[in-house]
């Protein structure tokens, strides 16, 4: 049998059927929502990682290519997970660059928010900051595609975590107003990073935006404000 019929054995044994009921209305599946059209077989992200874990370093990127091609949105994100290993336990920068480079062939179908961010700081982001070179988020960031937009702001999560925000207050500025709460989400959500590390960096960012933002994406940014901080954005948001 292929590596890739036995990672799908692999999670089919550990399928759930009730998981795979939940799933898709949790996901947005539904006709004209975001993820539309997407199976699932109802397998935890646990089991995932196991799956993943155990064989990564078996499996060829042309290989993985298969999976993450697949209709089975836990055949993808195993597929990503799997993706991340192989990034995360190599020194090598050629084989770094060959995972970036899969990685930005494939994002047509890192069509989910959960698949976009459990990869793509991980990934994306680490390697245009240890390479300084942030080309790659800013091109997705100018994306036609939300999820390719969502890769940019939310790879700027390793930046974050290394102490360093410009840009990821750039990247958000620049999609601050998309129409999509998904993005709006997701910005708030990197703002709200940003304000856990360095609380006035957050609050000069949002003394100059927080009356253009979004109300979704200013309560995200604002969540770990306390209470009075909170009170002063949103009164005056209104």
């Amino acid at each position: 049998m292929s590596i890739t019929g036995q990672i799908i054995d692999a999670l089919q044994i550990l399928s759930v059927p009730e998981k795979a009921e939940f799933l898709p209305k949790f996901f947005k599946t539904g006709k004209g929502e975001y993820g539309e059209g997407d199976l699932f077989i109802g397998v935890t992200v646990p089991d995932q990682r196991s799956v993943a874990k155990e064989f990564y370093n078996k499996i060829a990127l042309n290989e993985l290519s298969e999976l993450l091609s697949s209709k089975i949105h836990e055949h993808r994100l195993t597929a990503l997970h799997m993706l991340v290993n192989k990034f995360e336990n190599t020194k090598d920068k050629d084989h770094q660059k060959e995972v970036v480079d899969f990685y930005l062939n494939h994002t047509k179908y890192i069509n989910n928010w959960d698949l976009v961010d459990t990869s793509c700081y991980k990934i994306l982001g680490r390697y245009c900051f240890e390479n300084q070179d942030s080309k790659v988020l800013k091109k997705l960031c100018d994306s036609d595609s939300m999820w390719e937009k969502r890769m940019a702001i939310v790879g700027t999560m390793y930046h974050i975590k290394k102490g360093q925000f410009k840009l990821t207050k750039e990247l958000a500025l620049k999609n601050l107003n998309h129409p999509h709460d998904l993005m709006h989400k997701a910005n708030g959500w990197m703002l709200r990073e940003m304000g856990k590390r360095d609380e006035q960096q957050l609050l000069d960012f949002l003394d100059l935006h927080y009356k253009h933002m979004p109300r979704t994406c200013l309560r995200y940014a604002i969540e770990k404000l306390d209470v009075q901080q909170r009170a002063h954005y949103l009164k005056e948001k209104i």
